[in-house]
């Protein structure tokens, strides 16, 4: 890769992570008061807390902000440990609807969701309409961000240097796992990770296998949010962030 094709690729993943924040901030704004109380009242069974879990996560995009929830509601008493638990479990499956999407190869649509996502936010006549045009713009920006990575990337596979820094990162299950874990604790998302894997596996740059590995580091990363937000928290809600890891 060139210079100016690792300044694409950066951009690429400055306009994902936007866009990512973009709907999620926004999503968590128009639902975040209702997710709170769904979230202390439905979930006397562990089987309700993973059904209530996948649905608030799969709607707000963000299992971290789902956990973070979880951790203030137990330190402040209002549910308690088993109850977040089965939310948790819930909230793992509710994030991976992001993957499926960028799975499905939405991104050829990108431009024009982004174009309806800007001319909602131009005539938009509430606060609630333009948080849902908001939400539109994120999610068109997180493809266009994907689509521009994928272009920076592809290079690669004519690149026998890349392509062996790849077969031996993705041949190694500790250090697939362990880039994995470190990535998405440094840019604190999962979905954006394993969006990133996906864009790899789709160039032919990692196998199948090799993906996995990166993926469960991804999925074990994402859950530094949780401990961070445990910090100074009651041990219940310390023991929340330990189930979610």
């Amino acid at each position: 890769m060139n210079f100016l094709e690792i300044v694409n690729f950066l951009g690429g993943l400055a306009l994902f992570l936007f866009g990512m924040n973009k709907m999620s901030d926004n999503l968590q704004a128009v639902a975040g008061n209702e997710m709170r109380r769904i979230l202390k009242k439905i979930t006397d069974t562990p089987f309700k807390g993973v059904l209530v879990g996948l649905g608030v996560t799969g709607l707000i995009q963000s299992s971290s902000a789902t956990t973070v929830m979880l951790i203030g509601l137990v330190n402040a008493g209002l549910m308690t440990l088993s109850q977040a638990v089965g939310v948790v479990m819930g909230a793992n499956i509710g994030t991976t609807v992001t993957a499926q999407l960028i799975a499905f190869n939405i991104g050829k649509y990108a431009f024009g969701i982004v174009v309806i996502g800007v001319v909602f936010l131009f005539i938009r006549k509430s606060r609630a309409m333009e948080k849902w045009s908001s939400i539109i713009l994120g999610f068109g920006l997180l493809f266009v961000g994907l689509n521009v990575m994928s272009a920076a990337v592809a290079p690669l596979k004519e690149s026998q240097l890349a392509r062996e820094l790849m077969t031996n990162l993705s041949g190694n299950p500790i250090l697939g796992i362990l880039a994995g874990t470190i990535f998405t604790m440094l840019i604190q998302s999962s979905s954006a990770s394993i969006g990133i894997v996906i864009v790899l596996a789709n160039t032919g740059l990692i196998g199948y296998e090799g993906a996995l590995y990166l993926v469960f580091g991804d999925n074990i990363g994402t859950t530094i949010t949780a401990w961070l937000a445990g910090i100074g928290s009651n041990t219940a809600a310390k023991r929340v962030a330990l189930v979610h890891t």
